[in-house]
């Protein structure tokens, strides 16, 4: 009962936030964060009052559901941006750009990282490099999805935007797990071909060939239901499904896995691209799926570790990495949106769009856990770098896409109308 209450408690703060942060002209998200952060265990965690904040870490460890289901929503609404009417406008530009963005960013990172290393031996090994390296290469759909629906954006800078945060994530998965295979191989001496290429394309596959399969059962399923009430509840049951199976993990010799990122991606593809009335089912599972985002986001900022500030080296090292990962994202998408001949805006801010780091990128960690000695400061410097990115990425999203003219300001006209029945609703109440 006390998570429920001060995850409540959270949900509550973060909806008062958002009214001071349309004051200031700040995303919903960034409230979201900062209502967590309020509530972790650094603030009002930390009074011990039951309900009124999380206490510690092992509380917030019982609402990791939360975000699993939510990541579910998000890939399954990406997957939409998989559909084949859109690929054939943009499908080449997204992929190219998705691609090479990645692997440049992971390539800078590297670079910089190997450069400290010689620099500094004893404070990070190339083994942590190059994992730290492949785990810049990740993009958070999470917030940019949220800011992209808050504001209501539309044209080409957020066209291209959304399939090549998809396309990024499951490069960025490729990459981590060579990566991450190389650094294990390096750090023990022996090198592991299973870990190094068959377990990534393993995973890879069958996360796509599980997604396939359940977005043509959802498909074959939804025939049989008429009412908009029973399709919404169908779609939710199958999202909640697909995440809890991806979830399932096979170790031998050759270990199975899934991503669930990929998983549910690909059953949103998958089911859009087979059934007629997709978009409209889509939709309604999008409305339903804002207050999870709401939970994940605030449950994002509970965990949080603020304490990571006072280690030197990870903040050293953090900032190091926030600013090569930065400059990779950046210079990567204007390379690759000026080969791909994009319009002027597309090359100047997509890049600004793609530096939010999330979720995926401390699930990284958790694996990256496994390299002995290092796998603490792998996961300091990305704590660090997410919570850099967590409070400034969405108000750059926000900026980027604004500077490009997708993001709208509210009429004259509206704003009035707005005001007028803020007025009227308020001499009816005095009227009563």
């Amino acid at each position: 009962m006390t998570p429920l209450l001060s995850l409540s408690v959270a949900m509550f703060m973060g909806l008062l936030l958002t009214r001071l942060g349309n004051k200031l002209k700040l995303p919903d998200v960034t409230a979201y964060l900062v209502a967590g952060v309020l509530v972790g265990p650094y603030f009002l965690g930390a009074l011990n009052i039951p309900g009124v904040g999380f206490c510690n870490f092992d509380q917030l460890d019982n609402l990791k559901v939360i975000s699993n289901v939510a990541l579910g929503f998000i890939a399954f609404s990406m997957g939409t941006e998989f559909k084949i009417s859109k690929l054939k406008e943009t499908g080449k530009t997204d992929t190219f750009i998705g691609i090479f963005q990645a692997v440049f960013t992971t390539l800078v990172v590297d670079i910089a990282l190997v450069i400290f290393h010689f620099i500094a031996p004893n404070v990070i090994s190339v083994s942590a490099a190059i994992t730290l390296g492949a785990i810049a290469a990740a993009t958070a759909p999470a917030t940019t999805l949220m800011v992209v629906r808050q504001y209501k954006a539309k044209g080409e800078v957020t066209k291209l935007l959304l399939p090549i945060v998809a396309i990024d994530d499951a490069v960025g998965l490729i990459l981590f797990a060579v990566s991450f295979g190389i650094a294990k191989a390096i750090h023990g001496g022996v090198i592991d071909v299973n870990t190094i290429a068959f377990n990534p394309l393993i995973e890879i596959f069958a996360s796509l060939a599980l997604g396939a399969l359940a977005g043509l059962l959802l498909t074959f399923i939804e025939k049989f239901f008429h009412s908009n009430t029973n399709r919404l509840i169908m779609s939710i049951s199958f999202i909640l499904l697909t995440v809890a199976l991806s979830m399932i993990k096979l170790e031998g010799k050759v270990s199975l896995g899934f991503s669930p990122l990929l998983v549910c991606m690909m059953l949103g593809s998958v089911f859009c691209n087979t059934c007629p009335l997709s978009d409209e089912i889509m939709e309604r599972a999008d409305k339903w799926s804002l207050p999870i985002l709401e939970l994940f986001f605030v449950v994002s900022g509970a965990e949080l570790k603020l304490n990571v500030f006072t280690q030197i080296t990870a903040v050293l090292l953090g900032v190091f990495y926030v600013l090569s990962r930065s400059l990779g994202k950046y210079i990567g998408a204007r390379i690759s949106t000026k080969t791909m001949k994009c319009e002027p805006n597309v090359v100047k801010y997509l890049g600004i769009t793609l530096l939010p780091q999330e979720g995926v990128a401390l699930g990284m960690t958790v694996t990256a856990s496994q390299l002995p000695n290092e796998g603490s400061l792998i996961r300091n410097i990305v704590l660090f770098a997410v919570l850099i990115y967590e409070l400034t990425a969405p108000l750059m999203t926000k900026w980027a896409l604004t500077k490009a003219g997708e993001i709208k300001p509210m009429s004259p006209e509206v704003a009035n109308r707005r005001e007028q029945k803020l007025i009227v609703a308020a001499n009816n109440k005095s009227n009563k």
